[in-house]
Protein backbone atom coordinates (compact mmCIF):
# COMPACT_ATOMS: atom_id res chain seq x y z
CA UNK A 1 0.00 0.00 0.00
CA UNK A 2 1.47 3.32 -1.07
CA UNK A 3 0.54 6.92 -1.90
CA UNK A 4 1.92 9.40 -4.40
CA UNK A 5 3.57 11.47 -1.67
CA UNK A 6 6.10 8.72 -1.16
CA UNK A 7 6.50 8.10 -4.89
CA UNK A 8 7.14 11.77 -5.67
CA UNK A 9 9.53 12.09 -2.72
CA UNK A 10 11.52 9.03 -3.80
CA UNK A 11 11.61 10.18 -7.43
CA UNK A 12 12.98 13.61 -6.51
CA UNK A 13 15.65 12.12 -4.26
CA UNK A 14 16.74 9.62 -6.92
CA UNK A 15 16.81 12.46 -9.46
CA UNK A 16 19.30 14.35 -7.30
CA UNK A 17 17.34 16.80 -5.15
CA UNK A 18 19.52 17.76 -2.17
CA UNK A 19 17.32 19.27 0.52
CA UNK A 20 13.69 19.45 1.60
CA UNK A 21 12.65 22.67 3.31
CA UNK A 22 9.15 22.47 4.72
CA UNK A 23 6.41 23.94 6.83
CA UNK A 24 3.64 21.37 7.38
CA UNK A 25 0.21 22.03 5.92
CA UNK A 26 -2.68 19.69 5.11
CA UNK A 27 -2.85 17.87 2.71
CA UNK A 28 0.92 18.03 2.03
CA UNK A 29 1.92 16.66 5.42
CA UNK A 30 3.10 13.29 4.12
CA UNK A 31 5.76 14.97 1.99
CA UNK A 32 7.10 16.52 5.19
CA UNK A 33 7.13 13.12 6.93
CA UNK A 34 8.67 11.12 4.08
CA UNK A 35 11.27 13.79 3.29
CA UNK A 36 12.68 13.55 6.81
CA UNK A 37 13.46 9.91 6.02
CA UNK A 38 14.76 10.24 2.47
CA UNK A 39 16.34 13.61 1.70
CA UNK A 40 20.08 14.07 2.36
CA UNK A 41 19.17 17.21 4.27
CA UNK A 42 15.91 18.36 5.88
CA UNK A 43 15.00 21.73 7.36
CA UNK A 44 11.82 22.65 9.21
CA UNK A 45 10.95 26.27 8.45
CA UNK A 46 9.13 28.55 10.92
CA UNK A 47 6.71 29.74 8.19
CA UNK A 48 6.18 29.53 4.43
CA UNK A 49 7.95 32.80 3.63
CA UNK A 50 11.11 31.60 5.39
CA UNK A 51 10.87 28.25 3.62
CA UNK A 52 11.16 29.74 0.15
CA UNK A 53 13.78 32.28 1.22
CA UNK A 54 15.92 29.43 2.54
CA UNK A 55 15.35 27.52 -0.71
CA UNK A 56 16.67 30.50 -2.68
CA UNK A 57 19.82 30.45 -0.56
CA UNK A 58 20.32 26.74 -1.12
CA UNK A 59 19.72 27.07 -4.84
CA UNK A 60 22.17 29.96 -5.18
CA UNK A 61 24.75 27.77 -3.42
CA UNK A 62 24.29 25.04 -6.03
CA UNK A 63 21.79 22.76 -4.28
CA UNK A 64 18.39 21.67 -5.61
CA UNK A 65 15.78 22.40 -2.92
CA UNK A 66 12.22 21.03 -2.72
CA UNK A 67 9.18 22.00 -0.69
CA UNK A 68 5.52 20.99 -0.53
CA UNK A 69 2.55 23.14 0.43
CA UNK A 70 -1.07 23.98 -0.38
CA UNK A 71 -2.78 27.18 -1.55
CA UNK A 72 -2.49 29.17 1.73
CA UNK A 73 1.24 28.45 1.86
CA UNK A 74 1.72 29.15 -1.84
CA UNK A 75 0.00 32.52 -1.42
CA UNK A 76 2.62 33.48 1.17
CA UNK A 77 5.42 32.20 -1.03
CA UNK A 78 4.38 34.15 -4.12
CA UNK A 79 6.67 37.17 -3.65
CA UNK A 80 9.73 34.99 -3.07
CA UNK A 81 8.74 32.71 -5.95
CA UNK A 82 8.91 35.75 -8.22
CA UNK A 83 12.33 36.57 -6.77
CA UNK A 84 13.58 33.04 -7.49
CA UNK A 85 12.17 33.25 -11.02
CA UNK A 86 13.96 36.53 -11.75
CA UNK A 87 17.22 35.25 -10.24
CA UNK A 88 16.82 32.06 -12.32
CA UNK A 89 17.21 29.70 -9.36
CA UNK A 90 16.36 26.01 -9.92
CA UNK A 91 13.95 24.52 -7.36
CA UNK A 92 10.82 22.34 -7.17
CA UNK A 93 7.57 23.22 -5.40
CA UNK A 94 4.91 20.54 -4.86
CA UNK A 95 1.44 22.07 -4.56
CA UNK A 96 -1.33 19.83 -3.20
CA UNK A 97 -4.69 21.28 -4.18
CA UNK A 98 -7.55 21.37 -1.68
CA UNK A 99 -11.00 22.92 -1.52
CA UNK A 100 -10.97 26.71 -1.14
CA UNK A 101 -11.39 29.62 -0.88
CA UNK A 102 -9.06 30.46 2.01
CA UNK A 103 -8.67 27.52 4.39
CA UNK A 104 -11.82 26.02 2.87
CA UNK A 105 -11.77 22.32 3.61
CA UNK A 106 -8.19 21.18 4.07
CA UNK A 107 -9.10 17.50 3.86
CA UNK A 108 -11.23 17.80 0.70
CA UNK A 109 -9.55 17.59 -2.70
CA UNK A 110 -9.99 19.99 -5.59
CA UNK A 111 -8.40 21.22 -8.81
CA UNK A 112 -8.82 24.88 -8.04
CA UNK A 113 -5.31 26.38 -8.12
CA UNK A 114 -4.57 26.24 -11.83
CA UNK A 115 -5.68 29.75 -12.80
CA UNK A 116 -3.83 31.23 -9.82
CA UNK A 117 -0.66 29.66 -11.17
CA UNK A 118 -1.38 31.05 -14.64
CA UNK A 119 -0.04 34.51 -13.92
CA UNK A 120 1.59 33.94 -10.53
CA UNK A 121 4.78 35.42 -12.01
CA UNK A 122 4.14 39.14 -12.38
CA UNK A 123 4.02 40.30 -15.98
CA UNK A 124 2.52 37.13 -17.42
CA UNK A 125 5.75 35.14 -17.52
CA UNK A 126 5.33 31.36 -17.88
CA UNK A 127 6.20 28.97 -15.07
CA UNK A 128 6.49 25.23 -15.85
CA UNK A 129 3.64 23.30 -14.20
CA UNK A 130 3.49 19.50 -14.25
CA UNK A 131 0.39 17.60 -13.08
CA UNK A 132 0.59 13.81 -12.58
CA UNK A 133 -2.56 11.80 -13.30
CA UNK A 134 -1.52 8.55 -11.57
CA UNK A 135 1.34 6.89 -9.69
CA UNK A 136 3.41 6.28 -12.83
CA UNK A 137 3.13 9.96 -13.76
CA UNK A 138 4.09 10.90 -10.21
CA UNK A 139 7.37 9.05 -10.75
CA UNK A 140 8.27 10.20 -14.25
CA UNK A 141 6.99 13.78 -14.03
CA UNK A 142 8.87 14.39 -10.78
CA UNK A 143 12.06 13.46 -12.60
CA UNK A 144 11.11 15.71 -15.52
CA UNK A 145 10.31 18.56 -13.12
CA UNK A 146 13.79 18.43 -11.63
CA UNK A 147 15.37 18.12 -15.08
CA UNK A 148 13.43 21.15 -16.27
CA UNK A 149 14.40 23.20 -13.21
CA UNK A 150 18.09 22.55 -13.86
CA UNK A 151 18.03 22.75 -17.67
CA UNK A 152 16.11 26.02 -17.78
CA UNK A 153 17.30 27.56 -14.48
CA UNK A 154 13.79 28.09 -13.17
CA UNK A 155 11.43 27.17 -10.34
CA UNK A 156 9.07 24.36 -11.35
CA UNK A 157 5.76 23.31 -9.81
CA UNK A 158 4.36 19.78 -9.45
CA UNK A 159 0.60 20.32 -9.15
CA UNK A 160 -1.09 17.48 -7.28
CA UNK A 161 -4.29 16.94 -5.32
CA UNK A 162 -5.30 15.54 -1.95
CA UNK A 163 -6.63 12.26 -3.38
CA UNK A 164 -3.47 11.47 -5.31
CA UNK A 165 -0.95 12.16 -2.56
CA UNK A 166 -2.87 10.87 0.48
CA UNK A 167 -4.94 7.93 -0.78
CA UNK A 168 -3.07 4.65 -0.43
CA UNK A 169 -3.34 1.98 -3.12
CA UNK A 170 -1.78 -1.37 -3.77
CA UNK A 171 1.23 -0.62 -5.96
CA UNK A 172 4.55 -2.32 -6.70
CA UNK A 173 7.35 0.27 -6.48
CA UNK A 174 9.74 -2.15 -8.17
CA UNK A 175 7.71 -1.77 -11.38
CA UNK A 176 9.12 1.75 -11.73
CA UNK A 177 12.32 2.29 -13.67
CA UNK A 178 15.28 3.54 -11.58
CA UNK A 179 16.04 7.22 -12.14
CA UNK A 180 19.43 8.77 -12.84
CA UNK A 181 20.57 11.90 -11.08
CA UNK A 182 20.22 15.04 -13.17
CA UNK A 183 23.55 16.28 -14.49
CA UNK A 184 24.39 19.68 -13.01
CA UNK A 185 27.81 20.14 -14.60
CA UNK A 186 28.14 23.80 -15.69
CA UNK A 187 27.79 23.99 -19.46
CA UNK A 188 30.32 25.61 -21.77
CA UNK A 189 30.15 29.34 -22.45
CA UNK A 190 32.00 32.04 -24.36
CA UNK A 191 34.54 33.91 -22.25
CA UNK A 192 34.47 36.16 -20.35
CA UNK A 193 32.00 34.65 -17.88
CA UNK A 194 28.95 36.79 -17.21
CA UNK A 195 26.40 35.34 -14.76
CA UNK A 196 23.36 36.22 -16.89
CA UNK A 197 24.75 36.03 -20.42
CA UNK A 198 22.89 33.33 -22.35
CA UNK A 199 23.83 31.48 -25.51
CA UNK A 200 21.60 30.14 -28.25
CA UNK A 201 19.69 28.00 -25.72
CA UNK A 202 18.67 31.23 -23.90
CA UNK A 203 19.78 29.87 -20.49
CA UNK A 204 22.83 31.35 -18.72
CA UNK A 205 25.53 29.01 -17.43
CA UNK A 206 25.01 28.37 -13.73
CA UNK A 207 27.86 28.66 -11.25
CA UNK A 208 27.01 28.66 -7.53
CA UNK A 209 27.97 31.18 -4.94
CA UNK A 210 31.31 30.31 -3.39
CA UNK A 211 32.76 28.63 -6.46
CA UNK A 212 36.52 29.07 -6.95
CA UNK A 213 36.46 30.08 -10.63
CA UNK A 214 34.07 32.95 -11.35
CA UNK A 215 32.41 35.88 -9.68
CA UNK A 216 28.67 35.23 -9.42
CA UNK A 217 25.76 37.61 -8.89
CA UNK A 218 22.09 36.83 -8.39
CA UNK A 219 19.73 39.76 -8.84
CA UNK A 220 15.94 39.94 -8.66
CA UNK A 221 15.79 43.45 -10.09
CA UNK A 222 16.02 44.25 -13.78
CA UNK A 223 19.67 43.50 -14.55
CA UNK A 224 22.18 43.22 -17.37
CA UNK A 225 24.38 40.24 -18.26
CA UNK A 226 26.73 41.05 -15.39
CA UNK A 227 23.85 40.86 -12.93
CA UNK A 228 24.02 44.60 -12.27
CA UNK A 229 20.91 46.79 -12.05
CA UNK A 230 20.60 48.64 -15.36
CA UNK A 231 17.00 49.77 -15.50
CA UNK A 232 15.64 50.34 -18.98
CA UNK A 233 18.76 49.49 -20.98
CA UNK A 234 18.30 47.29 -24.06
CA UNK A 235 20.48 44.57 -22.54
CA UNK A 236 18.55 44.48 -19.28
CA UNK A 237 15.16 44.46 -20.98
CA UNK A 238 16.35 41.73 -23.35
CA UNK A 239 17.46 39.70 -20.32
CA UNK A 240 13.98 40.01 -18.81
CA UNK A 241 12.30 39.16 -22.13
CA UNK A 242 14.55 36.10 -22.36
CA UNK A 243 12.92 34.63 -19.22
CA UNK A 244 9.77 34.13 -21.27
CA UNK A 245 11.45 33.03 -24.47
CA UNK A 246 13.61 30.31 -22.94
CA UNK A 247 10.47 28.50 -21.74
CA UNK A 248 8.05 29.20 -24.59
CA UNK A 249 10.40 28.62 -27.53
CA UNK A 250 11.63 25.31 -26.09
CA UNK A 251 8.30 24.10 -24.74
CA UNK A 252 8.38 20.83 -26.71
CA UNK A 253 11.33 19.72 -24.55
CA UNK A 254 9.14 19.52 -21.44
CA UNK A 255 5.58 19.26 -22.78
CA UNK A 256 3.89 15.96 -21.87
CA UNK A 257 0.42 14.62 -22.59
CA UNK A 258 -1.36 11.34 -23.25
CA UNK A 259 -3.65 11.05 -26.27
CA UNK A 260 -5.92 8.03 -26.69
CA UNK A 261 -7.26 8.84 -30.16
CA UNK A 262 -10.00 6.70 -31.70
CA UNK A 263 -10.25 6.72 -35.49
CA UNK A 264 -13.33 8.55 -36.68
CA UNK A 265 -14.13 10.11 -33.31
CA UNK A 266 -15.59 13.62 -33.34
CA UNK A 267 -15.81 13.92 -29.54
CA UNK A 268 -12.80 14.58 -27.31
CA UNK A 269 -12.58 14.49 -23.51
CA UNK A 270 -9.85 16.76 -22.11
CA UNK A 271 -8.75 16.22 -18.54
CA UNK A 272 -5.81 16.47 -16.15
CA UNK A 273 -4.56 15.36 -12.76
CA UNK A 274 -6.85 13.43 -10.46
CA UNK A 275 -9.82 13.59 -12.86
CA UNK A 276 -8.00 11.41 -15.39
CA UNK A 277 -9.00 8.04 -13.89
CA UNK A 278 -12.70 8.86 -14.06
CA UNK A 279 -12.20 10.07 -17.62
CA UNK A 280 -10.46 6.83 -18.60
CA UNK A 281 -13.36 4.80 -17.19
CA UNK A 282 -15.85 7.07 -18.93
CA UNK A 283 -14.14 6.54 -22.29
CA UNK A 284 -14.25 2.76 -21.84
CA UNK A 285 -17.98 2.93 -21.02
CA UNK A 286 -18.81 5.20 -23.96
CA UNK A 287 -16.88 3.02 -26.40
CA UNK A 288 -18.54 -0.07 -24.99
CA UNK A 289 -21.89 1.41 -26.03
CA UNK A 290 -20.73 1.93 -29.62
CA UNK A 291 -19.90 5.65 -29.57
CA UNK A 292 -16.51 6.87 -30.75
CA UNK A 293 -14.60 9.16 -28.39
CA UNK A 294 -10.99 10.22 -27.82
CA UNK A 295 -9.21 11.18 -24.60
CA UNK A 296 -6.52 13.82 -24.01
CA UNK A 297 -4.78 13.85 -20.61
CA UNK A 298 -2.68 16.98 -20.24
CA UNK A 299 0.37 16.59 -18.00
CA UNK A 300 2.28 19.81 -18.67
CA UNK A 301 -0.37 22.35 -17.74
CA UNK A 302 1.69 25.48 -18.36
CA UNK A 303 2.89 26.83 -20.65
CA UNK A 304 0.31 25.36 -23.01
CA UNK A 305 1.93 23.72 -26.02
CA UNK A 306 0.67 24.46 -29.52
CA UNK A 307 0.27 20.68 -29.86
CA UNK A 308 -2.53 20.80 -27.27
CA UNK A 309 -4.36 23.50 -29.22
CA UNK A 310 -3.93 21.54 -32.47
CA UNK A 311 -5.38 18.36 -30.95
CA UNK A 312 -8.36 20.22 -29.48
CA UNK A 313 -9.02 22.05 -32.75
CA UNK A 314 -9.18 18.76 -34.64
CA UNK A 315 -12.38 17.63 -32.87
CA UNK A 316 -15.97 18.75 -33.33
CA UNK A 317 -16.98 18.64 -29.65
CA UNK A 318 -14.76 18.96 -26.57
CA UNK A 319 -15.75 18.03 -23.02
CA UNK A 320 -13.46 19.27 -20.23
CA UNK A 321 -13.49 17.06 -17.13
CA UNK A 322 -12.19 18.90 -14.05
CA UNK A 323 -12.77 18.92 -10.30
CA UNK A 324 -13.46 22.62 -9.91
CA UNK A 325 -16.41 24.97 -10.21
CA UNK A 326 -15.97 26.45 -13.69
CA UNK A 327 -13.58 24.30 -15.68
CA UNK A 328 -10.35 26.22 -15.20
CA UNK A 329 -8.32 24.54 -17.92
CA UNK A 330 -11.23 25.07 -20.29
CA UNK A 331 -11.18 28.77 -19.46
CA UNK A 332 -7.45 28.94 -20.11
CA UNK A 333 -8.05 27.49 -23.59
CA UNK A 334 -11.33 29.13 -24.59
CA UNK A 335 -11.99 31.82 -22.00
CA UNK A 336 -15.33 32.06 -20.24
CA UNK A 337 -17.40 31.86 -23.40
CA UNK A 338 -19.71 28.91 -23.91
CA UNK A 339 -20.50 27.40 -27.30
CA UNK A 340 -22.16 24.22 -28.52
CA UNK A 341 -18.69 22.83 -29.22
CA UNK A 342 -17.43 23.24 -25.65
CA UNK A 343 -18.82 21.31 -22.69
CA UNK A 344 -17.72 21.07 -19.07
CA UNK A 345 -18.09 18.18 -16.66
CA UNK A 346 -17.16 19.78 -13.35
CA UNK A 347 -17.56 18.97 -9.68
CA UNK A 348 -17.04 21.03 -6.54
CA UNK A 349 -16.44 19.41 -3.17
CA UNK A 350 -16.43 15.81 -4.41
CA UNK A 351 -14.67 13.90 -7.17
CA UNK A 352 -16.09 13.55 -10.66
CA UNK A 353 -17.59 10.18 -11.52
CA UNK A 354 -17.30 8.44 -14.90
CA UNK A 355 -21.08 8.56 -15.37
CA UNK A 356 -21.14 12.35 -14.90
CA UNK A 357 -18.50 12.78 -17.61
CA UNK A 358 -20.33 10.36 -19.90
CA UNK A 359 -23.58 12.26 -19.43
CA UNK A 360 -21.94 15.50 -20.58
CA UNK A 361 -20.35 13.86 -23.64
CA UNK A 362 -23.69 12.39 -24.67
Amino acid sequence: MIDASRIITEALVQSGADVFVGYPITPSNLFYTYSKERFPEFLAGPDEISVLQWMCGYSAAGKIPVTATAFPGLALMTETLNMAYMMELPMVLIITQRLGPSTGSATTGAQGDLKFLDGIISGGFPLPIFSPSNFNDAWTLSNEALKTAVKFRTPVIILTSKELVMTQKSFDMSSLEPLEKVDRTPKEFKFPFQPYKAGLDMVPTFYPLGNDEYQVRFNSSTHDNEGLIRKGTPESLANTWRLREKLEKRIDEYSFFELDAENGAEDLIVTWGVSADASRDSVNSIRGKGKKVSLLIVKTMLPISQKIYDIIDSYKTITFAEENMTGMFKEMIFGKRTTSKIKTATKFGTMLTPSEIEEKVN
